[in-house]
Order: C-alpha cells, then structure tokens, then sequence
C-alpha cells in the first residue's frame, strides 16, 4: 500500500483551544497526563513518574510534539495544556485495522482530568478531523479504544465514527470504529 499523507497544519485553532506544537512549559502537563491513574484507566494504568521524567529528558519535551498530526490541546486563552492529540498512520503491524497490511489515519487524545466533561475532546477532534479533511485526501480514520471505555466510545459516535468490529489486544477488549475523512470537509 502507498502511505498517504499526514496531517501537517503546525497548529490548529478552535473557539477554546490550540493545538500546537510542545513548548518545554509542557513537561509538568505531559507527566501528569502520563501517570493519573484515571487518565490511563483504559491505557495500561499509569507510568511510573520517574519513567516519564526520563523519557522527556531523553527525547526533549518540545519533541513529543515532533512528529506530523501530533500535538498538545492548549487552552486557547492560557496557552496551558490541557491534553494531546494525535492524527497520524497507524502501523500496519499492530492490530485493529480495515483491511490487512494497511496504514490508516488514526485519531487518539488524552485530556487532563480536570477538562474531562467539557466538550474539549469533541472540540479538538472536530478541529483535528475537519484540518486534515480540508488538507488530505479522503481516506478512512480510525478510533480504537477498549471497548469498557464508554466515555471513549460515546465521544467516538458524537465524531460520527461507526463502530465495525471488536479484537482483543494489550489484554482487554478493544472496538475499532471508523469514518471516513470526506465527512469534516468543510
């Protein structure tokens, strides 16, 4: 399969919110979304805060944002991070995909406890979904969340992602939902 392009928009904006590129200010927000139990209920439970603090001195924390379709979701007054968010391929050796040995887009994001219930996540996504739409050619994105996350799963129906079929991977149940990109063009 040809790789498609990724999402390359160095920062999106929303009514409250900027995705954007990792700023060193970051690294107190990255290591708090990393080791909340909460946030990482559905993700392995949290990382050890020494893990994360040697990984982000290891990498840079302006470098977790590097890669195209990977960002910080900022408050869009404060600039503070409240979250990440990533649109990018999935690779083609883990499970959960449409069709074998493909590379589609996928959407991830993880907020910060205290933005949960907010419509921050819908929010950032919109803007994410509708970016690419407008900047990439039509293809399939995926959301693939363990199916006991029903936070997770609703947020997935309100993006209007359909859920298609269901695998076990990292322990657990997952659903692997899917849209297509055509449907944020604005």
């Amino acid at each position: 399969m040809t790789r498609l392009p990724t999402l390359s928009a160095p920062e999106i904006t929303s009514d409250r919110l900027r995705l954007r590129k990792a700023h060193d200010d970051d690294r107190e927000g990255f290591i708090e979304l990393q080791t909340d139990p909460q946030v990482r209920a559905y993700l392995g439970g949290p990382r050890p805060r020494a893990d994360v603090e040697e990984y982000l001195d290891t990498v840079g924390t302006t470098n977790v944002t590097a890669s195209p379709g990977v960002y910080v979701i900022a408050d869009r007054e404060t600039n503070l991070l409240i979250g990440t968010l990533m649109l990018n391929h999935r690779s083609a050796d883990q499970p959960g995909h449409l069709t074998k040995d493909s590379e589609e887009l996928e959407l991830t994001y993880l907020l910060r406890r205290d933005a949960w219930g907010a419509g921050l996540a819908f929010e950032a996504a919109t803007a994410a979904l509708h970016t690419a739409a407008n900047e990439l050619p039509d293809q399939p994105v995926l959301v693939i969340t363990q199916t006991a996350n029903q936070r997770s799963l609703k947020l997935a129906t309100r993006l209007r992602f359909q859920a298609v079929s269901t695998f076990e991977a990292h322990g657990a149940r997952q659903t692997l939902a899917t849209t297509r990109l055509h449907t944020f063009k604005t």
